[in-house]
């Protein structure tokens, strides 16, 4: 039998034969032989590239919280000073639950989150950081921890993706997937939004006419 080779890319006659005979696995060794006839291998259509970030990345909260305080300077930025100023030199008020009757800091300040206190959620030994139902300290930049501790379904709907604004990528594995904490949509003294009534949706002037517009 003459010697396989593989000009201009086609089979030889030896080839012609392997392949008749149903011999997949010796051509394929054959065919892997002629460098220059096999396709290299390229990455799936729509694929992101190994450097771009992938995985989900949760957005940040402030940390130490501020309340404004004295009037705004020469550069347009509001003056703020930290809750621990105030607060780590007076006793806590542990019947507090809105600053209606405050006239300091905190006026007007209304609370509607069931039946809570500030010191349900405020550390009242440490106003830089929070209190778990347990007593443990947790830093600001936790919270959700905290949310979770009374918002069990929605903590659980959360972690599946079903509850929390979002954006970016589904497939986490072709791209990031930016998620927000609570505190980023409601607000954690009255975190209910308002209720809606539904109607109905806005005309769309790509949609064809209604009768009703007609008659117009």
């Amino acid at each position: 039998m003459e010697r396989t080779q593989c000009p201009n890319g086609r089979l030889s006659r030896p080839l012609l034969v392997l392949a008749l005979a149903g011999l997949a696995p010796a051509l394929a060794l054959l065919l892997s032989a002629c460098g220059g006839d096999v396709a290299p291998e390229t990455a799936p259509a729509g694929q992101v590239a190994a450097s771009a970030p992938t995985g989900v990345h949760i957005r940040t909260v402030p940390g130490v919280p501020t309340i404004p305080a004295g009037p705004i300077d020469a550069r347009g930025h509001q003056a703020r000073v930290a809750c621990s100023t105030c607060h780590s030199i007076k006793a806590p008020d542990t019947t507090r639950k809105t600053g209606a009757e405050l006239t300091a800091f905190h006026q007007g300040l209304q609370v509607a989150h069931g039946s809570l206190s500030c010191l349900s959620c405020h550390n009242e030994d440490d106003y830089d950081s929070l209190r778990l139902a347990d007593g443990h300290r947790v830093p600001f930049e936790r919270v959700m921890d905290l949310c979770a501790q009374c918002h069990g379904p929605q903590a659980r709907d959360y972690a599946h993706g079903a509850h929390g604004g979002m954006s970016g990528y589904w497939d986490t594995t072709r791209g990031l997937q930016t998620r927000n904490q609570c505190t980023h949509c409601h607000a954690p003294h009255a975190p209910a939004y308002p209720a809606m009534k539904p109607t109905f949706k806005p005309r769309d002037r790509f949609l064809p006419p209604t009768r009703e517009s007609n008659d117009d």
